[in-house]
């Protein structure tokens, strides 16, 4: 069973997927066979659609659809905003970016659903996360091409919440928060339609006792749309550590390759997400190497990636 990642920064981390895809194309060999790219996902800055995270992306957009063809890789726009109202519809930007990335979409590639063994990143399909559904509804009916997921910003922690939104049939995936990654009696027993529907977010560093997790995306939310508002404070014990992947490895609804392989997989879910946007592409890399990287090859992805003079890794 192939297994799909989606991997942060569509526009943040334009420059170090262009060195990377590459390698993943032309050596193959140096990475699990088991993977693949499911899609790229991220926001331009100044993205009033925006949420999840401040977007700080600045790669054009037309580079960036250009690129995803290419490699045949589903680009995501990450269009989380919760606070979206009426008079955001109009947005210019949002809209422009909406049409430059529906045109880049293969309009045949639901045929990926109805057959399971064609392989769903050749279709390069374009999609959209979203919160919204003043937001969903407006792009669906304008834009017609994409496909729809559900957004982890939801906060979805209910088990029979998150089985409401597998049902609704506009969304291909559904991320639910990561507290309920570890959830094995109620996951196992969801039918195979909905485990295909399932999207974890494998790597979040986030305090798991937190309670304030859905107003530190509004206050995102908030920012996104230009409100003058004051920086949400982490309630976290430890949110002066900032992000660290070590530390990620340890929180309780971590799910390493191991689990992947040995506990997913065989359970019948196919897609993981990785968070990152707001982090350093250095940071990225590690992410690349730990979940698709064959460890006996991972040192040559990173001199290949540390040697290549055109990027400014951080």
């Amino acid at each position: 069973m192939k297994i799909f990642y989606h991997l942060p920064g569509l526009f943040e981390f334009y420059e170090l997927y262009k060195a990377f895809l590459p390698l993943f194309r032309e050596h193959r060999e140096y990475f699990y066979d088991w993977c693949e790219i499911g899609s790229i996902y991220g926001a331009p800055n100044d993205c009033l659609w925006g949420g999840g995270r401040v977007g700080f992306g600045d790669a054009q957009p037309d580079s960036v659809a250009a690129l995803m063809k290419e490699y045949g890789i589903s680009a995501r726009l990450t269009f989380s905003n919760s606070l979206i109202r009426e008079e955001h519809l109009a947005d210019r930007k949002c809209n422009k970016l909406c049409e430059i990335f529906e045109s880049g979409a293969d309009t045949n590639a639901d045929k990926s659903r109805e057959n399971p063994n064609v392989n769903e990143i050749r279709t390069n399909q374009n999609s959209i996360i979203v919160h919204s559904d003043l937001l969903l509804n407006y792009i669906k009916s304008k834009y017609p091409n994409y496909y729809f997921v559900s957004s982890t910003t939801k906060v979805i922690t209910d088990f029979e919440q998150f089985k409401t939104e597998l049902s609704r049939e506009e969304f291909r995936y559904v991320v639910p928060d990561f507290r309920l990654n570890k959830q094995f009696d109620k996951l196992n027993v969801l039918t195979n339609e909905q485990k295909q529907k399932v999207e974890f977010l494998c790597n979040e560093c986030c305090w798991f006792g937190c309670y304030d997790r859905k107003k530190c995306y509004e206050n995102v939310s908030r920012k996104s749309l230009g409100e003058n508002c004051e920086d949400h404070i982490c309630v976290s014990p430890t949110a002066q550590r900032g992000y660290r992947f070590s530390d990620a490895m340890k929180n309780p609804g971590f799910i390493g390759i191991e689990d992947i392989q040995n506990i997913y997989a065989p359970a019948g879910f196919r897609h993981f997400k990785i968070e990152g946007r707001s982090l350093g592409s250095a940071l990225i890399l590690e992410f690349l190497l730990y979940y698709m990287t064959k460890p006996e090859h991972q040192l040559k992805v990173r001199e290949e990636i540390y040697l290549d003079s055109t990027l400014d890794l951080f």
